[in-house]
C-alpha cells in the first residue's frame, strides 16, 4: 500500500516582529482536501512533527468565513475528527525515508514558527530529495525548506522551481507589514529557487523533477492530484 507521511508543525502561534503571537498551526484546508485525495486513492497516512505533538489546526482555518459558511466549518470539524492519524504523530527524528512514499507539507502560519530552522525537518527533506521519492509542499508548507540550508549557505533545493504563499498574498491577509519575514523573499534570498507567482488565492501548483509544490490553500487539492499522477 502507498504510504504519505504528512510533516506537520506543532507550533500554535506566529511569532511577529513586535513580540506579538498571532494566533496558528496547520492550515484545515491544507490538510484535510489533500487527506481526503489520498484516502479515496487507498493510501495509508501517518504523521510527523517536531517533538511527536499533536499538531493544532489554525482556529481561524475552522471558521465559517473560511469554509463558505456554517455548513462548509462544520464539515470541516468533521473532517478533522476523521482524520484521527494526523492526531497521533510520531517524532520526526523517528521517520525513516524507506517506510513511506510521499512525502507532503501542509501549510498554515504555523510552519514559519517552527519547521524553518528545525534540523531534523531538514534531515528529513534532504534524505527524501536524494531518494528520488516525490515530496510536496503547499503555502507557507515550503518554509521548511529554509532549514535545508547548511552552514555555506547551499541547500540541495536551490534551482528548483516553485511556488509558495506570495507576497501579495501576505499582505492581502493583512500581516505582511508586522512579519519578521516574508515567505517568498527568504525562499529566492536564502534558498536561491526560481520562484513562481500565480494569481493571489487562485490555484497555481509548480512541479520540478521530485518537487511538487501549490501556492495557496486553492492549491491544496490540485497539489494532492498532482502527487497522485506522479505515484500512480
Amino acid at each position: 500500500m502507498t504510504k504519505i507521511l504528512y510533516l506537520i508543525t506543532a507550533a500554535t502561534c506566529w511569532t511577529l516582529a513586535d513580540g506579538t503571537e498571532q494566533p496558528a498551526g496547520y492550515w484545515a484546508e491544507e490538510a484535510l482536501g489533500p487527506y481526503e485525495v489520498f484516502t479515496r486513492a487507498g493510501y495509508e497516512i501517518a504523521a510527523a512533527t517536531p517533538g511527536g505533538v499533536p499538531p493544532t489546526a489554525d482556529p481561524a482555518s475552522l471558521t465559517p468565513e473560511f469554509n463558505g459558511g456554517p455548513e462548509g466549518a462544520e464539515r470541516m470539524k468533521a473532517a478533522l475528527r476523521d482524520a484521527t492519524e494526523l492526531a497521533h504523530p510520531m517524532r520526526i527524528e523517528d521517520v525513516h525515508v524507506d517506510d513511506y512514499d510521499a512525502v507532503f507539507v501542509p501549510g498554515g502560519w504555523g510552519p514559519m514558527e517552527d519547521l524553518p530552522d528545525n534540523a531534523e525537518s531538514a534531515r528529513l527533506l534532504t534524505g527524501w530529495l536524494a531518494s528520488g521519492k516525490p515530496l510536496a509542499l503547499v503555502c507557507h508548507g515550503p518554509a521548511a525548506l529554509l532549514a535545508t540550508v547548511d552552514g555555506d549557505g547551499k541547500s540541495p533545493f536551490a534551482g528548483y522551481r516553485l511556488t509558495a504563499l506570495s507576497n501579495a498574498e501576505e499582505k492581502l491577509n493583512g500581516l505582511a507589514d508586522r512579519a519578521k519575514w516574508l515567505l517568498q523573499d527568504r525562499l529566492v534570498d536564502d534558498l536561491g529557487v526560481d520562484y513562481r507567482e500565480g494569481d493571489p488565492f487562485a490555484p497555481h501548483v509548480e512541479v520540478d523533477r521530485t518537487l511538487h509544490t501549490g501556492q495557496n490553500p486553492a492549491s491544496a487539492v490540485p497539489l494532492a492530484h498532482e502527487l497522485v499522477k506522479t505515484l500512480s
